[in-house]
């Protein structure tokens, strides 16, 4: 399972969206209406599963901005 598929798993389960809902493209607090307990959730489970954390919230806007800073941050 790639970093992308992962993160999209993990987003879907939280939101209780389809699989196809969510896309590299998707802007998660746009497209798939995630408020800010929604984000923090999907975020810690990110941070759980990569075993990174994250600290700049405020710069992921799309689903595309996470896997990139997993990518960027995990071992």
């Amino acid at each position: 399972m790639t970093t992308l598929e992962k993160i999209q798993e993990l987003i879907t389960e939280q939101l209780d969206l389809e699989a196809g809902e969510v896309k590299a493209t998707t802007n998660i607090r746009e497209d798939i209406d995630a408020d800010s307990l929604d984000l923090f959730q999907i975020i810690n489970d990110i941070e759980d599963e990569f075993d990174i954390e994250i600290e700049d919230e405020d710069k992921i806007n799309t689903v595309q901005d996470l896997v990139d800073y997993v990518e960027a941050n995990k071992d």
